[in-house]
Protein backbone atom coordinates (compact mmCIF):
# COMPACT_ATOMS: atom_id res chain seq x y z
CA UNK A 1 0.00 0.00 0.00
CA UNK A 2 1.18 3.52 -0.85
CA UNK A 3 0.25 6.52 1.29
CA UNK A 4 -1.30 9.38 -0.67
CA UNK A 5 0.52 12.67 -0.33
CA UNK A 6 0.39 13.88 3.25
CA UNK A 7 -3.06 12.43 3.88
CA UNK A 8 -4.15 9.40 5.86
CA UNK A 9 -5.27 7.17 2.99
CA UNK A 10 -3.35 4.34 1.32
CA UNK A 11 -3.88 2.64 -2.03
CA UNK A 12 -2.70 -0.49 -3.78
CA UNK A 13 -0.74 -0.04 -7.00
CA UNK A 14 -3.68 -1.52 -8.93
CA UNK A 15 -7.18 -0.35 -8.07
CA UNK A 16 -10.66 -1.22 -9.30
CA UNK A 17 -12.58 1.50 -11.10
CA UNK A 18 -16.25 0.81 -10.43
CA UNK A 19 -17.98 2.72 -13.23
CA UNK A 20 -18.88 -0.58 -14.91
CA UNK A 21 -20.64 -1.68 -11.72
CA UNK A 22 -23.06 1.16 -12.48
CA UNK A 23 -24.04 -0.40 -15.83
CA UNK A 24 -21.65 1.61 -17.96
CA UNK A 25 -22.96 1.22 -21.54
CA UNK A 26 -24.59 -2.16 -20.86
CA UNK A 27 -26.35 -3.64 -17.82
CA UNK A 28 -24.86 -6.27 -15.55
CA UNK A 29 -26.51 -8.08 -12.65
CA UNK A 30 -25.88 -7.68 -8.93
CA UNK A 31 -24.24 -11.10 -8.75
CA UNK A 32 -21.82 -10.27 -11.57
CA UNK A 33 -20.91 -7.00 -9.87
CA UNK A 34 -20.29 -8.77 -6.57
CA UNK A 35 -18.19 -11.42 -8.30
CA UNK A 36 -16.02 -8.69 -9.86
CA UNK A 37 -15.33 -7.13 -6.46
CA UNK A 38 -14.65 -10.54 -4.94
CA UNK A 39 -12.17 -11.32 -7.74
CA UNK A 40 -10.44 -8.00 -7.13
CA UNK A 41 -10.09 -8.87 -3.46
CA UNK A 42 -8.69 -12.29 -4.32
CA UNK A 43 -6.05 -10.61 -6.49
CA UNK A 44 -4.90 -8.29 -3.73
CA UNK A 45 -6.71 -5.15 -4.88
CA UNK A 46 -7.66 -3.03 -1.89
CA UNK A 47 -8.47 0.29 -3.55
CA UNK A 48 -11.94 0.82 -5.02
CA UNK A 49 -13.08 4.01 -6.79
CA UNK A 50 -16.69 4.97 -7.41
CA UNK A 51 -18.92 8.05 -7.80
CA UNK A 52 -22.60 9.08 -7.65
CA UNK A 53 -22.36 9.76 -11.40
CA UNK A 54 -21.76 6.07 -12.13
CA UNK A 55 -25.20 4.67 -12.79
CA UNK A 56 -26.99 7.35 -10.75
CA UNK A 57 -25.74 5.81 -7.52
CA UNK A 58 -25.93 2.17 -8.60
CA UNK A 59 -22.15 1.74 -8.57
CA UNK A 60 -21.93 3.01 -4.99
CA UNK A 61 -24.75 0.74 -3.83
CA UNK A 62 -23.26 -2.34 -5.47
CA UNK A 63 -19.72 -1.61 -4.32
CA UNK A 64 -20.81 -1.03 -0.74
CA UNK A 65 -22.84 -4.24 -0.69
CA UNK A 66 -19.94 -6.27 -2.11
CA UNK A 67 -17.41 -4.87 0.36
CA UNK A 68 -19.60 -5.50 3.38
CA UNK A 69 -18.13 -8.97 3.88
CA UNK A 70 -14.60 -7.58 4.37
CA UNK A 71 -12.85 -5.84 7.24
CA UNK A 72 -13.41 -2.10 6.81
CA UNK A 73 -9.87 -1.32 7.94
CA UNK A 74 -8.42 -3.48 5.15
CA UNK A 75 -9.56 -1.51 2.10
CA UNK A 76 -9.70 2.03 0.70
CA UNK A 77 -12.74 3.59 -0.99
CA UNK A 78 -12.86 6.81 -2.95
CA UNK A 79 -15.95 8.59 -4.19
CA UNK A 80 -16.62 11.98 -5.70
CA UNK A 81 -18.58 15.17 -5.18
CA UNK A 82 -19.81 17.83 -7.58
CA UNK A 83 -22.71 15.97 -9.19
CA UNK A 84 -25.53 15.88 -6.66
CA UNK A 85 -28.36 13.41 -7.35
CA UNK A 86 -31.97 14.54 -7.08
CA UNK A 87 -35.07 12.38 -7.60
CA UNK A 88 -36.59 12.77 -11.06
CA UNK A 89 -40.06 12.04 -12.37
CA UNK A 90 -38.80 11.30 -15.85
CA UNK A 91 -39.11 7.97 -17.58
CA UNK A 92 -36.62 6.29 -19.85
CA UNK A 93 -32.98 5.53 -19.21
CA UNK A 94 -29.67 7.27 -18.57
CA UNK A 95 -27.92 6.03 -21.72
CA UNK A 96 -27.42 9.60 -22.91
CA UNK A 97 -24.96 9.86 -20.02
CA UNK A 98 -23.50 6.42 -20.70
CA UNK A 99 -25.32 4.29 -18.12
CA UNK A 100 -27.96 1.64 -18.73
CA UNK A 101 -30.11 2.47 -15.71
CA UNK A 102 -33.57 4.00 -15.26
CA UNK A 103 -33.54 7.79 -15.19
CA UNK A 104 -34.90 7.86 -11.64
CA UNK A 105 -32.57 10.70 -10.63
CA UNK A 106 -31.03 13.71 -12.30
CA UNK A 107 -27.56 15.11 -11.80
CA UNK A 108 -27.18 18.66 -10.51
CA UNK A 109 -23.78 20.34 -10.72
CA UNK A 110 -23.05 21.55 -7.20
CA UNK A 111 -19.61 22.45 -5.86
CA UNK A 112 -20.92 24.61 -3.03
CA UNK A 113 -19.86 23.76 0.52
CA UNK A 114 -23.39 22.62 1.34
CA UNK A 115 -23.60 20.62 -1.86
CA UNK A 116 -20.32 18.84 -1.13
CA UNK A 117 -21.49 17.75 2.32
CA UNK A 118 -24.95 16.71 1.13
CA UNK A 119 -23.49 14.73 -1.77
CA UNK A 120 -21.01 12.95 0.48
CA UNK A 121 -23.71 12.13 3.05
CA UNK A 122 -25.84 10.55 0.32
CA UNK A 123 -22.84 8.57 -0.95
CA UNK A 124 -22.15 7.23 2.53
CA UNK A 125 -25.75 6.09 2.78
CA UNK A 126 -25.60 4.30 -0.58
CA UNK A 127 -22.25 2.71 0.27
CA UNK A 128 -23.43 1.71 3.75
CA UNK A 129 -20.27 3.21 5.27
CA UNK A 130 -19.63 5.72 8.02
CA UNK A 131 -16.62 7.15 6.21
CA UNK A 132 -14.76 7.10 2.93
CA UNK A 133 -11.02 7.34 2.60
CA UNK A 134 -10.69 9.68 -0.39
CA UNK A 135 -13.03 12.28 -1.86
CA UNK A 136 -12.43 13.89 -5.26
CA UNK A 137 -14.03 16.97 -6.77
CA UNK A 138 -15.49 15.38 -9.89
CA UNK A 139 -14.97 17.08 -13.28
CA UNK A 140 -15.14 20.73 -12.17
CA UNK A 141 -14.08 21.86 -15.68
CA UNK A 142 -16.90 24.37 -16.15
CA UNK A 143 -17.23 25.20 -12.46
CA UNK A 144 -13.69 26.24 -11.56
CA UNK A 145 -14.58 29.34 -9.56
CA UNK A 146 -17.10 27.54 -7.36
CA UNK A 147 -14.87 24.49 -6.98
CA UNK A 148 -11.87 26.49 -5.79
CA UNK A 149 -13.86 29.01 -3.73
CA UNK A 150 -16.28 26.61 -2.00
CA UNK A 151 -15.83 22.96 -2.96
CA UNK A 152 -12.16 22.61 -2.15
CA UNK A 153 -12.34 24.44 1.25
CA UNK A 154 -15.28 22.18 2.16
CA UNK A 155 -13.09 19.13 1.49
CA UNK A 156 -10.32 20.65 3.61
CA UNK A 157 -12.76 20.94 6.51
CA UNK A 158 -13.92 17.36 6.08
CA UNK A 159 -10.31 16.19 6.15
CA UNK A 160 -9.56 18.28 9.25
CA UNK A 161 -12.63 16.79 10.94
CA UNK A 162 -11.42 13.28 10.14
CA UNK A 163 -14.47 12.52 8.00
CA UNK A 164 -12.17 11.67 5.09
CA UNK A 165 -8.51 10.71 4.98
CA UNK A 166 -7.44 12.34 1.72
CA UNK A 167 -8.87 14.91 -0.68
CA UNK A 168 -8.29 15.80 -4.30
CA UNK A 169 -9.82 16.30 -7.73
CA UNK A 170 -10.55 13.90 -10.57
CA UNK A 171 -10.66 15.06 -14.19
CA UNK A 172 -10.04 14.15 -17.81
CA UNK A 173 -7.74 17.14 -18.33
CA UNK A 174 -4.39 18.20 -16.89
CA UNK A 175 -4.40 21.99 -16.72
CA UNK A 176 -6.84 22.37 -13.83
CA UNK A 177 -5.39 19.38 -12.02
CA UNK A 178 -2.00 21.08 -12.17
CA UNK A 179 -3.64 24.18 -10.67
CA UNK A 180 -5.01 22.07 -7.80
CA UNK A 181 -1.52 20.70 -7.22
CA UNK A 182 0.08 24.16 -7.24
CA UNK A 183 -2.53 26.24 -5.45
CA UNK A 184 -4.14 23.93 -2.88
CA UNK A 185 -3.19 21.34 -0.31
CA UNK A 186 -4.68 18.31 -2.07
CA UNK A 187 -3.26 14.89 -1.24
CA UNK A 188 -4.02 13.30 -4.59
CA UNK A 189 -5.37 13.97 -8.07
CA UNK A 190 -7.07 11.45 -10.33
CA UNK A 191 -6.04 11.98 -13.96
CA UNK A 192 -8.12 10.00 -16.46
CA UNK A 193 -6.87 9.29 -19.97
CA UNK A 194 -4.12 11.89 -20.08
CA UNK A 195 -1.16 9.67 -19.24
CA UNK A 196 -1.38 6.68 -21.53
CA UNK A 197 0.46 5.11 -24.43
CA UNK A 198 -1.56 7.40 -26.71
CA UNK A 199 -1.62 10.63 -24.68
CA UNK A 200 1.22 11.78 -22.45
CA UNK A 201 -0.01 15.34 -21.89
CA UNK A 202 0.12 14.86 -18.11
CA UNK A 203 3.89 14.44 -18.34
CA UNK A 204 4.41 18.05 -19.41
CA UNK A 205 3.29 19.82 -16.24
CA UNK A 206 1.02 17.80 -13.97
CA UNK A 207 3.25 14.84 -13.12
CA UNK A 208 6.43 16.87 -12.55
CA UNK A 209 4.52 19.34 -10.35
CA UNK A 210 2.94 16.54 -8.36
CA UNK A 211 6.28 14.83 -7.86
CA UNK A 212 7.94 18.05 -6.75
CA UNK A 213 5.17 18.94 -4.30
CA UNK A 214 4.57 15.49 -2.83
CA UNK A 215 1.08 15.10 -4.28
CA UNK A 216 0.13 11.59 -5.37
CA UNK A 217 -1.42 10.82 -8.75
CA UNK A 218 -3.96 8.10 -9.50
CA UNK A 219 -4.26 7.25 -13.19
CA UNK A 220 -7.60 6.28 -14.68
CA UNK A 221 -8.47 5.49 -18.27
CA UNK A 222 -5.28 3.54 -18.90
CA UNK A 223 -6.91 1.95 -21.94
CA UNK A 224 -8.40 5.26 -23.18
CA UNK A 225 -11.89 3.70 -22.83
CA UNK A 226 -11.10 0.62 -24.90
CA UNK A 227 -8.70 1.40 -27.71
CA UNK A 228 -5.62 0.22 -25.79
CA UNK A 229 -7.39 -2.88 -24.46
CA UNK A 230 -8.18 -4.33 -27.87
CA UNK A 231 -8.06 -1.87 -30.80
CA UNK A 232 -9.60 -4.32 -33.26
CA UNK A 233 -12.63 -5.16 -31.12
CA UNK A 234 -13.03 -1.92 -29.10
CA UNK A 235 -11.99 1.00 -31.33
CA UNK A 236 -13.28 3.62 -28.88
CA UNK A 237 -11.16 6.48 -27.59
CA UNK A 238 -12.31 8.70 -24.71
CA UNK A 239 -15.84 7.27 -24.95
CA UNK A 240 -16.24 7.97 -28.67
CA UNK A 241 -15.24 6.37 -31.95
CA UNK A 242 -11.46 6.45 -32.24
CA UNK A 243 -9.99 8.69 -34.94
CA UNK A 244 -8.41 6.61 -37.70
CA UNK A 245 -4.94 7.96 -36.91
CA UNK A 246 -5.13 6.82 -33.28
CA UNK A 247 -6.61 3.45 -34.25
CA UNK A 248 -3.73 2.84 -36.65
CA UNK A 249 -1.24 3.86 -33.97
CA UNK A 250 -2.76 1.49 -31.43
CA UNK A 251 -2.73 -1.37 -33.94
CA UNK A 252 0.96 -0.72 -34.67
CA UNK A 253 1.70 -0.78 -30.93
CA UNK A 254 -0.20 -4.03 -30.60
CA UNK A 255 1.88 -5.60 -33.37
CA UNK A 256 5.09 -4.52 -31.60
CA UNK A 257 3.81 -6.01 -28.36
CA UNK A 258 3.10 -9.34 -30.03
CA UNK A 259 6.60 -9.39 -31.52
CA UNK A 260 8.05 -9.02 -28.04
CA UNK A 261 5.84 -11.65 -26.45
CA UNK A 262 3.69 -9.26 -24.46
CA UNK A 263 0.26 -7.63 -24.87
CA UNK A 264 -0.91 -4.11 -25.49
CA UNK A 265 -2.96 -4.30 -22.29
CA UNK A 266 0.10 -5.18 -20.21
CA UNK A 267 2.08 -2.38 -21.83
CA UNK A 268 -0.69 0.16 -21.27
CA UNK A 269 -0.87 -0.64 -17.56
CA UNK A 270 2.90 -0.80 -17.16
CA UNK A 271 3.36 2.58 -18.82
CA UNK A 272 0.94 4.29 -16.44
CA UNK A 273 2.38 2.73 -13.29
CA UNK A 274 6.03 3.39 -14.13
CA UNK A 275 6.04 7.13 -13.42
CA UNK A 276 7.31 7.90 -9.89
CA UNK A 277 4.44 10.32 -9.22
CA UNK A 278 1.83 7.60 -9.82
CA UNK A 279 0.56 5.84 -6.72
CA UNK A 280 -2.13 3.68 -8.31
CA UNK A 281 -3.65 2.75 -11.66
CA UNK A 282 -7.40 2.15 -11.82
CA UNK A 283 -8.61 -0.69 -14.04
CA UNK A 284 -12.27 -0.70 -14.98
CA UNK A 285 -13.83 -4.16 -15.10
CA UNK A 286 -17.38 -5.48 -15.30
CA UNK A 287 -16.79 -9.15 -14.46
CA UNK A 288 -14.55 -11.45 -12.48
CA UNK A 289 -12.88 -12.59 -15.70
CA UNK A 290 -12.01 -9.01 -16.65
CA UNK A 291 -10.63 -8.36 -13.17
CA UNK A 292 -8.41 -11.44 -13.34
CA UNK A 293 -7.21 -10.43 -16.79
CA UNK A 294 -6.32 -6.92 -15.61
CA UNK A 295 -4.46 -8.32 -12.61
CA UNK A 296 -2.58 -10.78 -14.83
CA UNK A 297 -1.66 -8.05 -17.31
CA UNK A 298 -0.59 -5.67 -14.55
CA UNK A 299 1.75 -8.32 -13.09
CA UNK A 300 3.24 -9.35 -16.44
CA UNK A 301 6.74 -8.00 -17.20
CA UNK A 302 7.09 -5.89 -20.34
CA UNK A 303 10.49 -6.26 -22.06
CA UNK A 304 12.74 -3.20 -22.29
CA UNK A 305 13.16 -4.00 -25.98
CA UNK A 306 9.46 -3.30 -26.50
CA UNK A 307 9.83 0.26 -25.20
CA UNK A 308 12.98 0.79 -27.24
CA UNK A 309 11.19 -0.24 -30.42
CA UNK A 310 8.23 2.03 -29.71
CA UNK A 311 10.59 4.97 -29.27
CA UNK A 312 12.56 4.04 -32.39
CA UNK A 313 9.33 3.90 -34.41
CA UNK A 314 8.19 7.28 -33.11
CA UNK A 315 5.25 5.70 -31.29
CA UNK A 316 6.50 7.06 -27.97
CA UNK A 317 8.52 10.21 -27.25
CA UNK A 318 12.31 9.66 -27.03
CA UNK A 319 12.30 10.41 -23.28
CA UNK A 320 9.44 8.07 -22.38
CA UNK A 321 10.50 5.30 -19.97
CA UNK A 322 14.11 5.71 -21.03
Amino acid sequence: MTRLGRGGAEVTSLGLGAAALGNLYTPIGDEQAQAAVRAAWERGIRYFDTAPHYGLGLSERRLGAALREYDRAAYTVSTKVGRRLEPADGTGDDLANGFAVPAAHRRVWDFTADGVRRTLEASLERLGLDRVDIVYLHDPDDHAEEAFREGYPALEKLRAEGVVGAIGAGMNQTEMLARFVRDTDVDVVLCAGRYTLLDQSAATELLPEALQRGVSVVIGGAFNSGLLADPARHPTYDYAEAPRQLLDRALRMQAVAERHGTTLRAAALAFCSAHPAVASVLAGARSAAEVHDCADQFAAPVPDAFWRELRAMGLLPPEALS
